[in-house]
């Protein structure tokens, strides 16, 4: 996502150089920003389109459109509320058949963790609500107290690689029994409690990472969404255009990665085949076969890209 000058929605863009650069922007095309955020990308491909090409700014979360009116106000950028999953509705709604780049940032933003109060950060003590779109009913607290044991642990387990998840879902079912699970700070003491000691003087990040990444996954269904989003994409894109996808863990990436190998690759014959009988043909290109990753001094200067990795698929010109 994206970055802002604004006190209200602040966040720094993950790899804006080279997500323009492998944009492949200019002046008069047509491009898309999947997670406008606070408007870091959004503002980077509005410069170099100019003076007359179209931006099409999507976001799930109100508070990101409401900033962007203000902070870019530009006459060639859309500005549309809803997830980017929808992207094919999207164009078709402002009669756009395909564009020349898409840009999609599966990142947390800096507004969500510091300034939502909504309980994406186990930093401080804040309601478990976790929804990116507020208009959705689902939260993070109606998960932890209607779900039974084995399917909390699943989804620790599957969407936050959580080794010690059938134990994390057992104390909270067992905590739920005597008191209400309401905040941030009471989950980050369960979790604290089940995890030994040891384990937790040798990890590198907060003991309540993966959960917290786990059960944010689960209240905005981000893998289903993610998958609808790829299934549909290509047909949103121009012969020759570009897309680029920016993740953050390995779920994410392997979803992309895998999407972009059968793209690429799409034949479903036997490899000892002399010749193709399947007849699918690749649909374009993979740029940079192991994807990019941000440059040291970013990494420096902001500590949050450090997984980030951006994967690049170009459509093939017919």
């Amino acid at each position: 996502m994206s970055d802002n000058n604004s006190d209200f929605y602040y966040h720094v863009p993950v790899m804006s150089d080279e997500s323009i650069t492998y944009l492949c922007c200019h002046p008069g095309k047509t491009y898309v920003d999947c997670t406008l955020g606070g408007g870091g990308h959004s503002s980077r491909i509005l410069k170099a389109i100019a003076p007359d090409g179209k931006l099409i700014a999507i976001d799930q979360d109100l508070s990101a459109i409401e900033n962007a009116q203000n902070s870019l106000n530009d006459k060639n950028c859309v500005l549309v509320h809803d997830n980017f999953k929808h992207i094919r509705q999207i164009l078709n709604q402002s009669y756009v058949d395909a564009v020349d780049g898409i840009l999609a940032d599966l990142g947390l933003s800096l507004f969500h963790i510091r300034q939502s109060g909504r309980g994406f950060s186990f930093m401080s003590d804040e309601p478990l609500d976790m929804r990116m779109n507020t208009n959705d009913s689902l939260t993070a607290r109606q998960l932890i107290h209607s779900l039974p044991e084995k399917k909390l642990a699943a989804i620790f387990r599957n969407y936050g690689e959580e080794r010690f998840s059938n134990q994390i879902a057992r104390a909270i079912v067992k905590e739920r029994k005597y008191q209400s699970i309401e905040t941030t700070q009471q989950l980050c003491a369960i979790i604290h409690k089940v995890i030994p000691h040891k384990i937790k003087a040798r990890q590198k990040i907060h003991p309540a990472t993966r959960v917290f990444m786990a059960l944010r996954i689960a209240v905005n269904d981000e893998l289903s969404g993610l998958q609808h989003f790829l299934d549909n994409v290509l047909s949103c894109l121009n012969p020759g255009g570009r897309l680029c996808i920016i993740s953050f863990h390995s779920l994410e990436d392997r979803m992309v990665k895998q999407a972009m190998k059968q793209w690429e690759s799409p034949c479903t014959c036997p490899k000892d085949l002399p010749v193709c009988l399947c007849q699918k043909e690749p649909s374009g290109k993979i740029i940079v076969r192991k994807g990019i990753t941000p440059e040291h001094h970013e990494i420096q200067t902001n500590p949050m890209a450090r997984s980030a990795r951006m994967r690049v698929f170009e459509k093939r010109d017919f």
